[in-house]
């Protein structure tokens, strides 16, 4: 039996992991839920899953939820999410919460040598090249979980790196992909919100319609897979069937393919090394038999050049630019910017900050204030 953390249970990914462990029973024991503030539904979680601890990030809400639940031990803020992923109790943890706490919760898991399955993706987007080194050093796996990641992850198994000429992730191209630069003038927030495959969360929405989520991506891969910039690609697969491929140097390409959702990868990270039934039928290839490639288009969704230029300079930028990212997205959300201003600012913002060495979690969370609070008044 493998007993689980699960940091972010409320949200999509942990709601979804929750499905994967109901489906596989005995197999897991859930020793710790945590959310950052949806107490009514942790609430329900906790008397279904029966957790030893609960960690809530929202000191107000923690207090809340103690009175609700006054015969479970419930720890609070930052630092309770990092005791809670630290018990010795726990295997591993689903690192699923978003934003600043997630890089602490989840180097501070590595420090106690948890195994690590990766759904937060500022922990590598921000402090890739000082997580990676401490779960090297204490020998801690860290497995992907954001499905194109999965799917290299799987097509590398039992590869050797030396043997990759190129890392290809795969992305539907969001909603505008088909859009003139005109029409994209008057792009909406409910526009931006119709993802064509995926129900997912308002800042994951927007940033799929900017494609700075394959940004972010691209800067995962290049710490989970230690590959440079220069064979990490991206390609635009709108059915979303085929959810990344590596190409090796004989011309061999494998694909990792599947419906366009996230139980497969969760549920594969939960379970490595070993494979499970799964909770779909068989694949229906008639059904599913229209696959189409594209060529992104840098110059109108600006924001995919923008993550390669800082993961090529390095440093404090990526960390600097998902901040940064976040505010402008959530401003465009709440009308006080136009989507195109979302890139547009970003690239004025980046072009100003002087880069320093991200090499501590001091400097990853002062970063991070600093771009938070130069993108509130950009």
């Amino acid at each position: 039996m493998k007993r689980l953390a699960i940091l972010g249970s409320t949200g999509s990914i942990g709601e979804s992991a929750l499905k994967v462990v109901r489906h596989l029973g005995s197999s897991f024991q859930i020793t710790v839920l945590a959310a950052r503030s949806n107490i009514d539904r942790l609430e329900e979680q906790a008397v279904e899953f029966r957790p030893k601890v609960i960690a809530v990030y929202d000191e107000e809400r923690a207090c809340e939820l103690r009175k609700r639940l006054p015969c479970c031990t419930i720890l609070s803020g930052a630092a309770g999410l990092c005791e809670a992923a630290c018990l010795d109790d726990v295997q591993m943890i689903l690192a699923a919460i978003t934003g600043t706490s997630g890089i602490e919760s989840t180097l501070a898991a590595i420090e106690a040598g948890k195994d690590i399955a990766l759904a937060n993706k500022e922990v590598l987007v921000s402090a890739g090249a000082l997580v990676m080194a401490r779960a090297r050093e204490r020998g801690v796996n860290i497995l992907p979980v954001d499905s194109e990641h999965s799917a290299i992850f799987q097509c590398l198994n039992g590869e050797k790196r030396s043997a990759v000429r190129r890392l290809i992730l795969t992305s539907s191209g969001g909603p505008f992909r088909l859009w003139t630069p005109e029409q994209l003038d008057k792009a909406t927030v409910s526009c931006a919100m119709r993802h064509p495959n995926f129900a997912m969360g308002p800042k994951v929405t927007v940033d799929s319609s900017t494609l700075m989520n394959k940004g972010l991506e691209v800067l995962e891969a290049h710490w989970l897979f230690d590959m440079p910039w220069d064979k990490i690609e991206v390609v635009i697969q709108p059915q979303q069937i085929i959810h990344s491929m590596v190409e090796f140097v004989d011309g061999s390409i494998l694909a990792q393919m599947g419906v366009p959702e996230m139980l497969v990868p969760i549920q594969y990270a939960l379970t490595y090394p070993e494979r499970r039934e799964g909770l779909h039928p068989p694949f229906d290839f008639v059904k599913n038999s229209k696959i189409e490639f594209y060529k992104p288009d840098d110059e109108t969704f600006r924001c995919l050049a923008l993550a390669y230029q800082a993961g090529t300079i390095g440093g404090s930028l990526p960390g600097y630019m998902n901040a940064a990212n976040e505010v402008l997205v959530s401003r465009f959300i709440q009308g006080e910017l136009s989507w195109k201003a979302i890139g547009t600012k970003l690239a004025d913002l980046m072009s100003r900050h002087a880069v320093q060495p991200a090499n501590s979690l001091d400097v990853v969370l002062a970063v991070d204030r600093q771009a938070r609070q130069e993108a509130s008044s950009a």
